[in-house]
């Protein structure tokens, strides 16, 4: 409270107490400061922390990524080559079934002529032509196909 003299009752001039409490407020919003300052380096490190962490995760996703294409990439090159010898196979035995085919087609056509109840690999006709020593084949060039061989032997 204030006296006649103009001090307060603890005995300091007016003054001096404005001044004390504006430092005591200057200090306080300091402080208030440095305790934004340091929550906003915190949340800034851990911002950083976090996008460090999503850029390593991405790498891994990444080389998990790259690991399937080079695997799926390896796949398909077997695939293709696996492709490649089949088709390959598909053209021979498409050739080979056409040449028994012909080879059907020659002897229906023939065996009406042997007769009912004999057979054409018996017959004078066939033998003569020389089919019964297989030279005939050799010459129609059918004595390396495998499948002929098996043929006739039933």
């Amino acid at each position: 409270m204030a006296t006649s003299s103009g001090t307060t009752s603890s005995g300091s001039p007016p003054v001096q107490n404005w001044e004390g409490a504006m430092d005591q407020r200057k200090r306080k919003r300091m402080q208030s400061n440095r305790e934004s300052a340091r929550r906003s380096r915190m949340r800034k490190q851990k911002h950083l922390d976090d996008l460090m962490a999503q850029a390593a995760q991405l790498r891994k996703e990444n080389a998990q990524i790259l690991s399937s294409v080079g695997a799926t990439t390896q796949h398909y090159v077997n695939v293709e080559a696996e492709n490649s010898v089949l088709r390959a196979q598909m053209m021979e035995l498409t050739h080979r079934l056409g040449s028994l085919n012909e080879i059907l087609s020659y002897i229906n056509s023939n065996s009406a002529a042997v007769g009912a109840g004999g057979c054409m690999f018996e017959s004078e006709e066939f033998q003569q032509v020389g089919f019964g020593d297989g030279g005939a084949w050799n010459s129609m060039g059918l004595s390396h196909h495998p499948i002929m061989a098996e043929m006739f032997d039933y």
